[in-house]
């Protein structure tokens, strides 16, 4: 009996992660890729007048969505420091702002993680920055944004994508 049920939780584990692979799609430029947990996050291209780029959306952008960048910094630049820097020039301005957690983060890239709340059109939001470092002049910036209740609910899956990021 004891073997039957191990089998069984092997073979149940098994069943479960290829489904989970098979629900992601893999995203992939130039410079980087990821992995995508289900249909529901559509890649959508944009372009401003200075270059083209592209967003992440959770069925919705209230839902969940994702913007990406790359920035160059100093040598001694770390993720953690580059958070708190964001933090303090930019993100304390949105209204309503609460700032939030700064740990370490682990995926093929390691960083840091911030968390944060604020209020946009009187709507409560979540803000979730994931900063990896690329080498010791790159960092990669991948800022979730969304209702925060649903936000929260696919914490999963911003992480999961932050930790399947790699560059190409």
């Amino acid at each position: 009996m004891r073997r039957f049920r191990f089998t069984l939780a092997i073979a149940l584990a098994l069943v479960f992660s290829a489904a989970t692979a098979w629900g992601q799609e893999t995203f992939e430029n130039t410079e980087y890729a990821l992995e995508l947990p289900n249909a529901t996050w559509k890649a959508t291209p944009r372009s401003d007048s200075a270059h083209q780029h592209t967003e992440f959306i959770y069925g919705d952008r209230l839902d969940g969505y994702l913007r990406l960048r790359k920035e160059m910094v100093e040598a001694e630049m770390t993720p953690e420091k580059l958070a708190r820097r964001d933090e303090d020039l930019k993100l304390r301005y949105a209204n309503g702002f609460v700032g939030g957690k700064l740990a370490p983060f682990a995926g093929r890239l390691n960083g840091s993680v911030l968390s944060y709340e604020y209020t946009a059109a009187g709507k409560p939001m979540a803000g979730r920055i994931y900063y990896l470092q690329a080498d010791s002049r790159t960092i990669y910036v991948l800022q979730f944004t969304g209702l925060r209740d649903k936000l929260l609910r696919i914490q999963n899956q911003t992480d999961s994508i932050a930790r399947s990021f790699r560059i190409n």
